[in-house]
């Protein structure tokens, strides 16, 4: 990269949040959708969009010039606009539209604070969807839009790899499991649909518990499915004793090192010798691909910021420190789709 190609990435940097808006304009507008739509006719012109969408030639013609200089959008030598790749991918691609509501719908206003906190180690953007001291607390009562954008993040980074997952963890036969950190249910709901037999506790704050139970009853599990309201950042935290496995799937970074150490203790503690301890997480040093690992670490700056200021996306190597620590021992690493790691682990002998 020479100068002159540096300074242009530095000037991209600068109006980053301009052209990020503009994309939510597109698409929301329907403009992205309709010039897509219009492909095989040759594209529409700027004036099509502003006459078909009822939106006035100035707002499209804003928008439509920092998304040509964006790459999300070609114009030909008749003015016809079509989508690049990259206007395409923004617009359907699953990965990236769950990655932009979320950033747009729960994380935009509060990434303004994110210089308070990196001062003081609090999530100072908080205060911009709800004044809780984590975001956790305020799951349940989020906007639905807000909610909704949570939601979908979190479920589109898990949900892929859960049938593989559960292939793995049923050839082990549990009759007791324990899902730590259990949101909406849904795993838990996953598991007693895969087997008839396995009864389940979820363990996780009261809200989250209150939504999670709620879904296990429509499901028709409610036999099967109870709950154990805890809060991990209590002064001493306890969970039931008797679990044949114990899953956490992208839980554990919502926490500090030394927060990791403290639930894996608390969980280790309740283990008998032959249960065992499932982690499957999204570390940053076994990704694949460039991409993967940039969203796992922007990911790093809503905990920053949002969620509770001290956690992050981890390094599995840290990971592997921290099990030791908390008197756990890894027995089988276990590579799950392309982004996930599954850990399996059991308690120390004494």
């Amino acid at each position: 990269m020479n100068a002159l190609e540096a300074l242009e990435e530095a000037h991209k940097i600068a109006f980053a949040p301009f052209v990020f808006q503009a994309s939510v304009s597109l698409r929301k507008l329907g403009i992205l959708n309709y010039i897509f739509d219009q492909r095989k006719k040759g594209g529409p012109t700027a004036e099509e969009i502003s006459e078909t969408l009822s939106l006035s030639p100035y707002g499209v013609g804003v928008l439509l010039e920092i998304a040509l200089t964006s790459n999300i959008v070609s114009k030909n030598e008749t003015d016809n606009y079509e989508l690049t790749k990259v206007g395409y991918f923004l617009n359907y691609n699953e990965t990236a539209s769950v990655n932009l509501n979320f950033t747009h719908d729960v994380c935009y206003k509060g990434l303004f604070h994110l210089n308070e906190s990196i001062k003081t180690g609090k999530p100072e953007g908080l205060k911009e969807l709800g004044q809780w001291p984590t975001i956790y607390e305020g799951l349940s009562q989020m906007k639905p839009d807000e909610q909704k954008a949570w939601f979908d993040f979190d479920h589109h980074y898990s949900d892929d790899i859960f049938a593989e997952a559960l292939q793995k963890i049923f050839e082990r036969k549990p009759k007791k499991l324990f899902d730590i950190g259990g949101n909406t249910g849904k795993f838990s709901i996953r598991c007693c649909d895969f087997d008839t037999d396995v009864k389940v506790t979820i363990v996780d704050l009261p809200g989250q518990l209150k939504m999670a139970l709620a879904n296990a009853k429509d499901n028709g599990f409610e036999d099967r499915i109870k709950g154990h309201a805890i809060d991990w950042l209590s002064q001493n935290p306890q969970i039931p004793t008797g679990a044949d496995l114990i899953w956490m799937c992208q839980f554990l970074d919502c926490f500090s090192e030394d927060e990791i150490v403290k639930v894996l203790s608390t969980c280790a503690e309740s283990m008998e010798s032959e249960a065992e301890l499932v982690i499957v997480e999204t570390f940053t040093d076994r990704q694949e691909f460039r991409a993967s690992q940039f969203i796992l670490e922007a990911t790093s700056l809503y905990f920053t910021v949002l969620a509770n200021g001290n956690s992050k996306m981890y390094p599995a190597s840290v990971f592997l420190r921290l099990l030791d620590k908390a008197g756990l021992q890894l027995q089988e690493d276990i590579a799950l789709g392309d982004y996930h790691t599954m850990l399996v682990c059991k308690k120390k002998a004494s």
